[in-house]
């Protein structure tokens, strides 16, 4: 009878843990319990290589949970060669990224939101503290925001800097016909965006 109960007991918890694993991460609610990114991320400030793992540990989520969650493994990451430790030195980037957009220096057609925060990390991670699903939310930082200190790299002679599989960095708009269509009379392309992968001195005469 006591195994059975022994038994049952750690199936319970076995399905309790999977439920909690399951179920969406919510960086807003955590983060309005006050808690800093490094209470749950712990090796960000150590972090030098975009390969790390700096997901919270089990050890981590015990410090509140019971039940043995832990994150699943990190997401598919774009960019090969990332410091997180010279990053999280420079402070909350949002004020410099605001000014860049009020003076037309943003090199993108869409400006990120929530940038108003105080959180350092929020400064590049935009939304992070309205995400309530970790899953669906877009939470990194825009390349547009990355090109604002590295005003040296120019794309796309120098993607290779960061990037290592360059084309599969082509955005959803470039589809088979993108070439043939996004030049005619009748196409509504705003050409802000192209200098993120084409660089600062692109012109359509360039390829035209």
């Amino acid at each position: 009878m006591a195994h059975l109960l022994q038994s049952l007991a750690l199936a319970l918890a076995l399905a309790l843990t999977a439920a909690a694993q399951n179920k969406p991460f919510s960086h807003q609610q955590h983060l309005a319990m006050k808690l800093a990114c490094t209470t749950c991320h712990q090796t960000i400030s150590q972090s030098t290589k975009a390969q790390d793992n700096n997901l919270p540990t089990a050890e981590a989520c015990k410090s509140c949970h019971t039940d043995g969650r832990a994150p699943n493994a990190p997401t598919a990451r774009k960019v090969d060669r990332f410091n997180h430790q010279l990053h999280t030195k420079m402070g909350n980037l949002a004020p410099m990224i605001r000014a860049a957009i009020t003076a037309n220096k943003y090199l993108d057609t869409k400006s990120p939101q929530h940038l108003e925060t105080a959180n350092n990390c929020a400064g590049c991670h935009h939304g992070i503290e309205q995400s309530q699903d970790v899953k669906t939310a877009s939470v990194f930082p825009h390349m547009a925001d990355c090109l604002l200190c590295h005003n040296k790299i120019d794309p796309p002679f120098s993607c290779e800097k960061c990037h290592d599989n360059v084309p599969a960095l082509k955005p959803a708009t470039h589809v088979a016909n993108f070439l043939d269509d996004h030049n005619r009379k009748k196409a509504t392309l705003d050409r802000t965006g192209c200098a993120n992968c084409h660089g600062k001195t692109f012109t359509c005469l360039g390829c035209h």
